[in-house]
């Protein structure tokens, strides 16, 4: 996404009415109203009665809760925008893409919808066609170095957004999945798919001594061989 690239660079509006003296609390009343965070309200709406008292009071003391709304602003202000971020913004880093998980939860790549693809995660709406495309045909994402080199997305895209991902694993869904093929295809069966005579003998003495493969990933690890070269057995 290139939209909203710099949203969490950015300095909320009401950020700056906190440097209202004694009405400035206002500002995080307002910030709790639009992020709907109740415990802003309150202490937005304490601040500004508070000042409002003690500035007939004890004039002196309103310069305190002054800073005190000044200072409480900036320290949430991360937090508003994480709240009220839009979706399918760019996120930036892999400490903001933690923060967000933990407000909005995660996302199972192999269970979500291309709306989840797309507007939580922010990856382009050719990544989720390829993801869905590749889920259709039976194959399981294992973690970000499966859906890298599968479906062939940046990994340095892929370690910004890792916290914001899981990978459930349900193996009724692997059934009939063309790809666990390579667990009961000979050599020669191999080469006729257009597997090179080395690779196909690797695959199947791996998987002779160490036992049946349980992914497209799993198959690449345990043999070494780039998973493009059986790629299109899934």
């Amino acid at each position: 996404m290139t939209y909203n690239k710099n949203w969490f660079d950015r300095n909320p509006p009401w950020l700056w009415w906190s440097f209202f003296p004694i009405f400035g609390g206002f500002s995080l009343v307002y910030a709790g109203w639009k992020s709907k965070t109740n415990s802003w309200l309150f202490i937005g709406g304490g601040l500004t009665f508070v000042s409002l008292l003690f500035s007939s009071l004890l004039p002196s003391s309103v310069y305190l809760f002054w800073i005190t709304q000044i200072i409480i602003a900036f320290k949430i202000k991360q937090n508003y925008l994480i709240k009220t971020a839009p979706k399918g913004v760019l996120i930036p880093s892999s400490k903001i893409a933690q923060l967000i998980a933990e407000y909005r939860g995660k996302v199972d790549i192999n269970n979500c919808s291309k709306d989840d693809i797309v507007y939580q995660l922010g990856l382009s709406i050719i990544h989720a066609n390829d993801i869905e495309s590749l889920r259709h045909e039976g194959y399981m994402f294992m973690d970000i170095d499966d859906l890298s080199e599968v479906a062939g997305i940046s990994e340095n895209i892929l370690r910004r957004i890792e916290p914001l991902m899981v990978f459930g694993y349900d193996l009724r869904k692997e059934v009939d999945v063309s790809w666990r093929r390579l667990n009961t295809l000979s050599v020669d069966e191999l080469i006729s798919y257009n597997i090179d005579e080395n690779s196909a003998k690797k695959i199947v003495l791996e998987r002779t001594e160490k036992g049946q493969y349980k992914s497209l990933l799993d198959v690449r690890k345990r043999t070494g061989i780039p998973i493009q070269i059986y790629r299109h057995l899934v």
